[in-house]
């Protein structure tokens, strides 16, 4: 089942996707929740971020080729996580599918994507096992984690660097049922294809960052947690469109703009 949110009439709203139609719903996404018999046109409405989380957690270096290839870049040796790395995002940098990520006029010339899958927590979870951690996840959706890298290396707590206003588009949707082994991530910019890889094939699996995050914060319905990405992007230039799209899931495109320009 595909879960979305979108604003149509000045009115932004819960719905179902249902093909190209889109039936409301009112109630709780996590837990009661009842169809209005309202429909709209899935083109006739502008999505929106599909759920704003409570807390937005993000998994570090979670790809090999992506850890090789960043430290190929410094002239260092590759070190993987010893442990599935657990960090944090900002909820004010959210924007939805179709809207442009703004790159500050100040912003360094390495503005970059990451393509990501999303994971959103379905019930309340505290020291979970990992042979349980899928049980409290709701569903998925898409992510691109824009970073830019000389900030990323010059600001201790990177919040210009992975933070800024837009800089974490999310969507198009939430899908409850997703086949994660054959699931491919593919990055388009301006409709070339730039990378390509198995959503899955990640250092720690899903189940392992549920259940180490769980061991110390509680997770609760709607957290998000990204779960990082594969090799290394271009650096993105003004009017570039990135496309993200997941097996199974849609495809996540946003412009990005400069300021000023």
């Amino acid at each position: 089942m595909r879960f979305l949110r979108y604003t149509a009439g000045g009115t932004t709203s819960l719905g179902i996707l249902e093909g190209e139609t889109i039936a409301e719903i009112s109630g709780d996404l996590f837990g009661q929740w009842q169809r209005t018999g309202r429909h709209h046109t899935l083109a006739a409405v502008k999505l929106e971020v599909p759920l704003i989380p409570p807390t937005f957690y993000a998994a570090g270096l979670n790809y090999v080729k992506h850890v090789k290839e960043a430290a190929e870049k410094r002239g260092e040796e590759p070190k993987f996580p010893p442990q599935a790395d657990i960090g944090y995002r900002a909820v004010n940098a959210l924007s939805a599918h179709d809207t442009d990520v703004v790159i500050p006029a100040d912003a360094p010339d390495q503005v970059q994507y990451e393509g990501e899958l999303v994971v959103i927590i379905g019930k309340t979870a505290r020291n979970v096992s990992e042979a349980d951690a899928l049980s409290y996840v709701f569903g998925y959706t898409i992510g691109n984690d824009v970073s830019e890298r000389t900030w990323q290396r010059g600001d201790r707590t990177f919040f210009r660097a992975k933070n800024t206003d837009t800089w974490k588009p999310m969507g198009p949707w939430i899908e409850t049922d997703l086949d994660l082994d054959a699931a491919m991530t593919v990055v388009r910019v301006n409709g070339k294809e730039t990378i390509r890889f198995p959503t899955n094939e990640m250092l720690y699996s899903i189940q392992t960052f549920i259940a180490r995050t769980s061991q110390y914060c509680t997770l609760v319905p709607g957290d998000v947690l990204w779960m990082g990405t594969d090799g290394t992007s271009p650096n993105l230039q003004h009017n570039d469109v990135v496309e993200i799209d997941i097996t199974g899931l849609g495809t996540l495109r946003n412009r990005f703009v400069r300021a000023g320009m």
